[in-house]
């Protein structure tokens, strides 16, 4: 089994860093939560002294069928116009790995395929939904030491609301938000295509890999597996909103351990993503509104983790500065 064996956070690395912060030019604590971040980043990445040199940001694209419920304010096809935006660096997720010195990779997903409506059928059969979860592994290659896994897909965030109304229960109202901007009628036509889906699919909704395969899409999928890779070889994970919370919400309900690794970006006002994140016990490092996605939320949330870890391995310490200690 694919979780039974993942590997422990280092209580030696997270000692060290402690160990260090105590001797900087500050008093203990109060640079707050980005002390913890450094712990954070120490424990998974296994090492006493965290470094970020190739952070990245590994952006999913998929198409859903559900779009043909009338679901979404944008048709299927900008899917396609915004992967080629994100390649001619118009997008604002280019914007923010620019300014941050963030790596950015954009996968497409069969666009020229969507997924079944999953008011009808399956989304993916189990052989599509595997085969993806395992495209989600190259996330990590070329030696990738902090993950921000990120998306886009027109339809999905009907896909993430149907995940979690499976998840945690319904109606599908209690986690559906506007996505693209939807009107009144748009929001009834998304919460009806979710409540159709979970009559249909009901009695298999136990089972996270089913409720994958049923309601999700193949970004959620890869995004899965990405985190997963992540996870088994010691690259942290800084979540971005409401469809990615999604893929980390399945792999919470297999284990709780599976998300162990990971950090929650930011907040999105979208949907039920602030219950989402409580569920999973994950506090937000930002709270600014955002529910573009792209991974747009962690990627902002990275140059937060980058300045932590700035802090921790350049400030002085109290020795090396000349000054005086609390007990001096």
């Amino acid at each position: 089994m694919l979780f039974a064996n993942l590997p422990a956070p280092s209580e030696e690395a997270v000692a060290a860093v402690r160990a260090r912060d105590a001797q900087l030019t500050k008093p203990p604590g109060a640079l707050g939560r980005l002390e913890e971040i450094v712990e954070w980043l120490a424990a998974w990445q296994g090492v006493a002294e965290p470094a970020i040199a190739r952070p990245l940001v590994a952006v999913y694209a998929g198409n859903h069928g559900v779009v043909a419920q009338g679901v979404s304010a944008f048709p299927a096809s900008v899917t396609v116009q915004m992967v080629q935006n994100f390649m001619s660096g118009g997008a604002a997720i280019n914007q923010i790995c620019k300014a941050h010195d963030i790596g950015l990779k954009v996968y497409e997903l069969a666009l020229e395929r969507p997924t079944q409506d999953f008011t009808l059928a399956p989304a993916m059969d189990e052989r599509e939904a595997a085969a993806t979860f395992a495209y989600g592994f190259e996330a990590i290659e070329g030696g990738v030491d902090l993950l921000a896994p990120g998306e886009m897909g027109i339809g999905n965030t009907t896909s993430a609301a149907a995940i979690y109304a499976a998840l945690y229960g319904g109606p599908a109202s209690r986690w559906t938000g506007r996505g693209t901007g939807v009107d009144e009628e748009g929001l009834a036509r998304k919460n009806a295509a979710i409540d159709a889906a979970l009559a249909l699919h009901g009695p298999h909704l136990s089972d996270p890999l089913e409720i994958l395969r049923r309601l999700g899409g193949r970004e959620i999928a890869a995004m899965m597996g990405a985190i997963t890779a992540a996870r088994l070889n010691n690259v942290p994970v800084v979540l971005d909103g409401y469809v990615v919370c999604a893929a980390a919400a399945l792999l919470h309900a297999m284990t709780p351990d599976a998300v162990a690794h990971c950090v929650a970006g930011h907040v999105s006002p979208e949907g039920g993503h602030r219950e989402v994140l409580a569920r999973m016990g994950k506090k937000p490092l930002l709270d600014l509104g955002m529910r573009l996605g792209e991974g747009s939320g962690a990627g902002l949330a990275i140059a937060i983790v980058k300045t932590a870890l700035a802090c921790h391995r350049d400030m002085a310490t109290f020795e090396s500065a000349g000054v005086s200690g609390k007990d001096a």
